[in-house]
């Protein structure tokens, strides 16, 4: 079970988009893209602390104490935009994966990096690589441990320019190192739905796509010997947003995509729950339950804030049923 105060979302009232939850020796600790609001709603800037990604940590999933900022920002990027944390255990080290603008012609561009901390709470200091120099524009990294070959991959979000245009998810394997990719890339879920569409007549890469498509923050579980591949679609700022899934027998695919229609989604939006997703996934208090870690915006849409529900594995699937609360 969840804990006996299960349906309290949000379970943290501060900003806290793109949560990654990890469980280490009892403890949990939450990461997420931190923002503050201004006088003007809609428009963020970065926390007033000098680090970057908001790091709670909780005994119960029920009271969590706000640790601070997590990641020393880079000495030349000095943007709010660091987006999107997870971190993994490793090496007896946390690594941090995350994006932010990368310098290119004409301006900047999101791209996948890696930090380290000795402890979870960080702070995280970066590596000094970009993880996926030849990719361009990269976000959403998610690392994923194989349970049956002890093998690292990561999972991240790029764009794709034909068929279907928009971002889309891939997986690279990774070495043991957690900041070594040792081979392509492989596409996993990838534009294939009208709900996925984000943006019209959107100006890109010098052109005009009359329908960008938006599948992004893959997270992989290896469930009954089977790999399941969430990932948020949509509008990020709207009600189109929510959680579908693709699934493989082995975590470089090839994927099945279930998300093809809008009623397969594992989560979406219904009553007080606007725009859930970008998901991670994390064993409960019994070490058996998996819960769905994602935010929704809080009802006057100025923050995307942290919740919890357990996933339902269903014979249609896994299910989510968001439980938001004002």
């Amino acid at each position: 079970m969840l804990s006996p105060k299960q349906g309290r979302n949000p379970v943290w009232a501060g900003y806290c988009a793109d949560p990654h939850v990890i469980k280490h020796e009892g403890v949990y600790y939450a990461y997420g893209t931190h923002f503050q609001v201004q006088e003007t709603p809609g428009v963020w800037v970065a926390p007033p602390n000098e680090k970057r990604f908001v790091v709670l940590r909780s005994r119960d999933l029920v009271a969590w104490d706000y640790l601070g900022g997590a990641l020393e920002p880079l000495p030349d990027v000095s943007s709010p935009e660091y987006w999107a944390p997870e971190v993994a255990f490793a090496q007896g080290k946390f690594w941090m994966y995350y994006s932010c603008p990368h310098p290119v012609e004409g301006g900047t561009q999101q791209r996948l990096r890696v930090a380290v901390s000795d402890a979870p709470e960080g702070p995280f200091r970066d590596c000094g690589k970009l993880l996926f120099p030849d990719e361009g524009f990269t976000i959403d990294a998610s690392p994923f441990r194989d349970p049956k070959t002890g093998q690292w991959y990561l999972y991240f979000a790029k764009d794709y320019l034909e068929g279907r245009c928009g971002t889309g998810t891939a997986v690279a394997p990774m070495s043991d190192d957690m900041v070594t990719i040792t081979g392509p890339a492989h596409p996993v879920a990838i534009p294939s739905a009208d709900w996925q569409i984000s943006w019209r007549n959107n100006r890109m890469y010098g052109r005009v796509f009359a329908e960008w498509h938006t599948v992004e923050g893959a997270h992989v579980v290896c469930h009954e010997g089977r790999y399941y591949c969430f990932y948020s679609g949509g509008n990020w700022q709207d009600e189109s947003y929510g959680v579908a899934y693709a699934v493989a027998d082995h975590p470089l695919g090839p994927w099945k995509d279930m998300g093809t229609q809008r009623g397969a989604c594992v989560l979406k939006g219904q009553g007080k729950t606007i725009g859930p997703g970008h998901n991670s996934v994390v064993l409960g208090l019994d070490d058996k339950t998996h819960l769905c870690v994602y935010h929704a915006w809080d009802s006057t849409r100025t923050a995307r804030q942290l919740c919890l529900d357990p996933i339902a594995w269903t014979a249609e699937g896994p299910k989510v049923t968001p439980t938001y609360q004002t």
